[in-house]
C-alpha cells in the first residue's frame, strides 16, 4: 500500500468536490481546477473525506496511486490557500515591471523580454522581486521556472534571476599566472 495514497483527504467547508467518470473538479474561493484521473484508480467520498484506492498491485497502479492522491490534495490546497513562488533579480540594471497582463523584464540583453501571463496566474513585480501566485501548483512552478530560465544565476558575479531562498555557489574567476 502506498504510504501517501492511503491517507484520506479531508474536504474543507468552502470547497466543492465532484467526480464524474474520474474527471475531478474542485472549486473554491481561489478558483476551479480540473484533473482527469486514470480509470484504474478508484476515488470515493466517505464522511466528507476523499479516499483513493487501487484495484490491484500492478506496477502501473502502484505508481498512479500516490500521485493521484497528491494531485487531488494539491488541487484542494490550491483553491483554498493558493501557491506562491518568489523570485529575486540580481544585477545592475536588471528589473521587472508589469504592463497589464504582461511582464516586462530588462535583463541586460539588447531587447526587453515580454512574458505573457497564462490564465490563473498573478504576478506582482517590485523592480527586483517577483511574486508568482496561483491555484495550480504545477502552473505556478512552470511559470517561475520559465521566468528564471531567461537569465539563470551565473556563479562568477551572481547576476541573474533566482528563487528567493536559492543558494548559488560563487566561483573564483581567472587568476593571473606568475612568470
Amino acid at each position: 500500500m502506498s504510504r501517501i495514497g492511503k491517507n484520506p483527504i479531508s474536504i474543507p467547508d468552502k470547497v466543492e468536490f465532484n467526480n464524474q467518470n474520474n474527471v475531478l473538479s474542485v472549486s473554491g474561493p481561489k478558483g476551479k481546477l480540473l484533473f482527469t484521473a486514470s480509470n484504474n484508480i478508484n476515488i470515493s467520498v466517505v464522511d466528507n473525506k476523499i479516499e483513493v484506492s487501487r484495484p490491484n498491485d500492478s506496477i502501473e497502479n502502484k505508481s498512479l496511486h500516490g500521485t493521484t492522491r497528491q494531485m487531488i490534495y494539491n488541487m484542494i490546497v490550491g483553491v483554498t490557500d493558493g501557491f506562491k513562488k518568489d523570485l529575486t533579480i540580481i544585477g545592475v540594471g536588471y528589473q521587472a515591471t508589469m504592463e497589464g497582463k504582461r511582464l516586462k523584464l530588462q535583463l541586460g540583453f539588447s531587447h526587453d523580454i515580454i512574458f505573457e501571463l497564462p490564465t490563473g496566474i498573478n504576478i506582482t513585480a517590485n523592480r527586483t522581486t517577483l511574486s508568482i501566485e496561483g491555484a495550480d501548483k504545477q502552473l505556478v512552478g512552470s511559470v517561475a521556472a520559465k521566468i528564471r530560465s531567461f537569465r539563470k544565476p551565473e556563479p562568477y558575479k551572481g547576476k541573474g534571476i533566482r528563487y528567493k531562498d536559492e543558494y548559488v555557489r560563487s566561483k573564483q574567476g581567472k587568476t593571473v599566472g606568475s612568470k
